[in-house]
């Protein structure tokens, strides 16, 4: 059981990202008075305020976003169809276990491509980041997954505990 809410909890991760990512096109560099330039895509899950990153950074990383978005946006389409076409069977009516299997294991390998290319875009981006900014970077990431592993226990976030705006 276990194994599976991880395995949602992965899923559910991952597309969130990718569809932050494909949503923050603009937020690199459009300083509007909403966000004023301080998120960079959302990719690393974490402000840009934060990293302090420059605005060479910001436009760096929004060229990768760019440069990769033709490659992650027919994945998410094709997840936005699976996730379609198994609502269309699960409102059906009957079970069709063989269906319902095939577009589970369409939807995983959709799935494993989507985390090799943000584990890929990641990797570039992190590329991007000076020392500080990398070990600020890892220590935000060890803090999120210990609040994730708290969670996983049944447990909540102690009082008080705080994280960059994002």
């Amino acid at each position: 059981m276990k194994a599976n809410r991880w395995k949602i909890l992965v899923a559910i991760s991952v597309v969130t990202l990718l569809v932050a990512m494909g949503f923050s096109q603009t937020a690199v560099t459009t300083p509007d008075p909403g966000h004023r330039g301080r998120h960079f895509g959302r990719m690393l899950g974490i402000s840009a305020r934060y990293l302090d990153l420059s605005d060479a950074q910001k436009t760096q990383m929004k060229d990768i976003m760019t440069k990769e978005k033709p490659t992650i946006q027919p994945l998410m389409q094709q997840l936005a169809q699976n996730r379609q076409q198994m609502w269309q069977l699960e409102s059906a009516g009957t079970f069709d276990e063989t269906k319902v299997r095939s577009l589970a294991t369409q939807h995983s390998q959709t799935m494993a491509e989507l985390m090799v290319q943000r584990a890929r875009i990641k990797s570039e981006l992190m590329q991007v980041l000076t020392p500080d900014q990398k070990t600020k970077m890892a220590a935000f990431e060890a803090r999120k997954e210990a609040r994730l592993q708290r969670r996983l226990q049944g447990g909540q976030n102690a009082p008080g505990e705080a994280t960059p705006n994002p």
